[in-house]
C-alpha cells in the first residue's frame, strides 16, 4: 500500500467514527456508508461535489445514481476515464432528504476534503455545483473571482495550491441536468475545457 493509499485510508477511518457530525449518527441509525470519494489516488483532476444522495449512502460510492450517469457521460464525451480521475463530495455523509448542506456540516466536512487536496495533489479541481464551487474558491485565495455559478461556469481559475498551481474550473451540478435536461449542452461544452488543461 502506497503512502497515498495509507493517508486516504485514514480518512475513512477516521470518517467512519466520526462524533461530531449529526449525519454520522443518521448515517449509523440508518445502516447506511459515509462516500470518502472514489477513483486514481494519482488522479490530474478532482471532481468535487456538495454531498451524498441516497444512492450514494447506500452504496458508499460517489455519484452512483441519476446525477452519476450524466457525470459519466460528460466525462466520456471529453474523452476523459472515470477511474483516471478522483471524485469526492465536500460532505461525506448524506443530508436527511437530499436537503442541501448546512455550513455547520461544510466546517465539520471541510477538512477532510483539504487533506485528500494535499495527499492526492490534482493538477485540476472541477468543482460540481455552488456549494462545492464557494468552498474551494475561497480556500484557494479566489474571493473576490467569486460569482454565481451560472455567470462562472466552465470558467477557468488560476491558484496556488501546496503542491504548486492548481486550476479550478467551476461546473453545474450534473443533478441540475435531470431538473433542467437544456442544461446538459452548456455542461458537455464546459467538461470540454477539462481537455484543454495540460
Amino acid at each position: 500500500m502506497s503512502s497515498r493509499d495509507e493517508q486516504l485510508a485514514k480518512i475513512k477511518d477516521e470518517v467512519i467514527t466520526l462524533k461530531e457530525s449529526p449525519l454520522c449518527k443518521e448515517r449509523i441509525k440508518n445502516g447506511v456508508f459515509p462516500v470518502i470519494g472514489e477513483g486514481s489516488h494519482d488522479a490530474k483532476i478532482m471532481f468535487v461535489g456538495e454531498a451524498p444522495g441516497r444512492n450514494e449512502a447506500a452504496t458508499g460510492r460517489p455519484f452512483c445514481g441519476a446525477a452519476g450517469k450524466i457525470l459519466d457521460e460528460l466525462l466520456k464525451s471529453a474523452g476523459i476515464k472515470r477511474q483516471d480521475v478522483y471524485i469526492t463530495n465536500i460532505v461525506k455523509d448524506r443530508p436527511p432528504m437530499n436537503r442541501d448542506p448546512l455550513p455547520e456540516e461544510i466546517e465539520i466536512y471541510g477538512p477532510f476534503l483539504d487533506r485528500q487536496i494535499a495527499i492526492i495533489q490534482p493538477k485540476v479541481i472541477a468543482t460540481l455545483g455552488r456549494f462545492s464551487m464557494e468552498y474551494i474558491m475561497r480556500k484557494f485565495g479566489l474571493d473576490s473571482r467569486l460569482d454565481t455559478i451560472s455567470r462562472i461556469h466552465g470558467r477557468i481559475f488560476e491558484a496556488e495550491a501546496e503542491h504548486g498551481k492548481i486550476t479550478i474550473i467551476p461546473l453545474f451540478h450534473p443533478a441540475s441536468a435531470i431538473y433542467d435536461p437544456a442544461k446538459k449542452g452548456v455542461m458537455t461544452k464546459d467538461f470540454l475545457v477539462l481537455k484543454t488543461i495540460k
